[in-house]
């Protein structure tokens, strides 16, 4: 679960040209985007276009379509290369425009497995999201850099920035999920119990968290919660991979589920 999120490649349109040509550029990114999902290689077309028109800040936005265009066809480092692009034409006083788009090239680093350049791009984006002000989205950066530091074994540092985006963005569901998945990994599996309610109270319908409730259940010796998790798991998302893992568990466990 550590590696896989990147909720901050598929967030709607980061708004990083207002100053420029206002909604008339934010409307033209939001097609590019949605192009950029349904047909990435026309999208690729579409944002070098637009590049060759735009000018300073304005480059951010036709960047921004390309790095989510490359994300739909998994080429992270091309992905990456267009984020900070982004990030690097951004108004330099945008901070949290420039720490959403160093956010995404730091996920998509870490989807294509460069996890070093990953932690450097956070860390940015970080810096630039407390220059904003704006706490939530610095708690949001904190998490991303534990998966970052998980997979490079630092469990420690992982903690602590875990332990900052608790403070930071109490209200998401991912960072207690990250959170409890790291508690659960390093055997303290009280606080991962805690951790994990924590997150159903906040996204009762995420089979990502229900899932890892009934592995903590499990390993806690609580079968009856743990069947109980994986079957809600395999109501909420039948055809996700979540599923597909929890009718594994239930097998083992001598319990079959469509």
């Amino acid at each position: 679960m550590l590696l896989t999120a990147l909720a901050l490649l598929t967030a709607p349109a980061v708004q990083v040209a207002t100053a420029a040509k206002g909604t008339t550029e934010q409307a033209r990114l939001t097609l590019c985007l949605d192009q950029a999902r349904k047909d990435p290689a026309t999208a690729i077309t579409t944002a070098g276009l637009w590049l060759n028109e735009a000018h300073d800040a304005g480059r951010a936005l036709p960047q921004q379509c390309l790095g989510q265009a490359y994300v739909s066809l998994l080429r992270w480092d091309a992905a990456r290369t267009a984020f900070l692009a982004a990030r690097d034409s951004a108004l330099a006083g945008g901070y949290a425009v420039r720490a959403r788009l160093g956010a995404m090239a730091g996920n998509a680093a870490i989807a294509g497995k460069e996890l070093a350049a990953a932690l450097a791009d956070l860390d940015k984006a970080a810096a630039d999201a407390g220059l904003a002000g704006d706490k939530v989205l610095a708690g949001s950066i904190e998490a991303d850099k534990a998966r970052a530091l998980v997979g490079l074994k630092r469990d420690a540092e992982a903690a602590a920035a875990l332990e900052q985006a608790r403070a930071d963005a109490p209200q998401d569901a991912d960072v207690w999920l990250l959170s409890a998945t790291l508690s659960r990994r390093g055997g303290d599996l009280k606080s991962a119990q805690a951790q994990i309610e924590t997150a159903v109270g906040l996204d009762p319908k995420d089979p990502g968290i229900a899932l890892e409730a009934g592995v903590i259940a499990e390993l806690a010796g609580n079968e009856e919660a743990a069947r109980k998790s994986w079957s809600a798991v395999v109501a909420l998302a039948p055809d996700a991979p979540e599923a597909q893992t929890a009718r594994t568990y239930l097998a083992e466990t001598g319990v079959t589920s469509k």
